[in-house]
């Protein structure tokens, strides 16, 4: 089928704001101060994947995925690939030894941890939802309101909030700098004893291996056109043609943007997105466009973590949102597209289509 676009998509493709929340980066608390990102990351290099001790064949990009970002300052190694998986699964990395950053971004449940808020030390209950690291890699900046330029700075930023990891970078460096196995590992890797930069590059070198592609709908873009059912064909043609992919535009079904869709606006006190980084008020209740992509292992959904299905999310978002005073334009023309329930279900079943092989990484042995 050849539908004609919309006569206002060409005009959303224009629009220069600055997301959707279905559900990158790790479960926050807004306490946890970042250097503020809330446009572009800095310092990728697609191209820089090659390294004089590790050719680019440290990290195979799946089908369907562009090249790596990778930044000139934090090449890909095995051994910093290796060193940062460590680092990754270590609680020691918490102030009571308790909390990874893989209690919240579990690779058994889609590298999140499938709660609506994360639980930090001492069973404090956070306020946003954990984003998958699954393509993370791929984002502008991290966090839902965008807070980190990179993985690096989110990578350390969880350690220092009080309600996640309660811990500080500096006694984190002081503890891992008396085992010798990380004192070796870092000398190996970075030149220098176990230190703050190390610890986030380490970190975000693992995370940059967490990769999903290979999808149904990768195989149909590749040529393969039974890779996709009926549903999905149709789900894919309504999804293109209600403006839903203007935001989550392909091939990572994100354009790392910023949008009021009106959820949890309707709180007491609601959150204020990217206005607490921006402080403009034309901000307010703005959340970054989660990526699609292996989506249907990813919930629950939304930075606030209410809606339970994605079957929930999707309906909500065909329906243009929910209405406040900052509602973002782009809600209100996928809402005048007037998509059905029968629709709804055929872009459930497109979006499934984007579950890709994402790893299953194991925990290492930690020194």
């Amino acid at each position: 089928m050849n539908r004609k676009k919309p006569w206002w998509l060409a005009g959303l493709l224009a629009l220069a704001v600055t997301v959707i929340a279905l559900p990158t980066g790790c479960t926050q608390d807004k306490k946890a101060a970042v250097t503020p990102a809330p446009t572009a990351g800095d310092g990728a290099d697609a191209a820089s994947t090659a390294t004089p001790d590790k050719p680019a064949d440290a990290v195979e990009v799946p089908l369907g995925l562009p090249p790596l970002p990778v930044p000139k300052d934090n090449p890909m190694t095995a051994d910093k690939i290796a060193l940062g998986k460590q680092l990754y699964f270590d609680g020691r990395l918490s102030k009571d030894g308790t909390i990874s950053c893989a209690t919240c971004h579990d690779p058994k449940k889609g590298w999140t941890d499938q709660s609506p808020t994360s639980t930090g030390i001492k069973g404090q209950v956070g306020g946003r939802n954990a984003p998958t690291v699954i393509n993370a890699a791929y984002a502008t900046a991290q966090f839902w309101d965008g807070r980190a330029p990179s993985l690096e700075a989110q990578a350390v930023g969880p350690i220092a909030n009080p309600i996640e990891m309660g811990h500080t970078l500096k006694d984190v460096v002081v503890e891992l700098n008396k085992i010798p196995a990380y004192k070796d590992q870092f000398q190996k890797v970075f030149g220098t004893d176990v230190t703050a930069d190390g610890i986030g590059k380490a970190i975000a070198a693992f995370e940059r291996t967490v990769l999903s592609g290979d999808s149904a709908y990768d195989k149909f873009k590749a040529g393969d056109k039974n890779a996709l059912n009926d549903a999905q064909k149709h789900g894919m043609e309504l999804f293109n043609d209600a403006g839903c992919s203007t935001c989550h535009a392909p091939p990572m079904f994100s354009n790392y943007r910023y949008f009021n869709a009106g959820v949890g606006m309707d709180a007491e006190k609601p959150d204020e997105g990217l206005k607490d980084v921006t402080k403009k008020d034309k901000d307010l209740g703005k959340f970054r466009v989660p990526s699609l992509r292996d989506a249907a292992d990813t919930g629950p959904y939304f930075h606030n973590g209410s809606a339970k299905t994605l079957e929930e999310a999707v309906a909500l978002m065909g329906a243009g949102g929910k209405d406040n005073p900052n509602l973002s334009l782009m809600m209100k023309a996928v809402r005048s597209a007037k998509l059905k329930d029968t629709d709804l279900k055929d872009i459930v079943e497109f979006i499934k289509a984007l579950s890709g092989n994402y790893p299953k990484t194991e925990p290492p042995k930690l020194p």
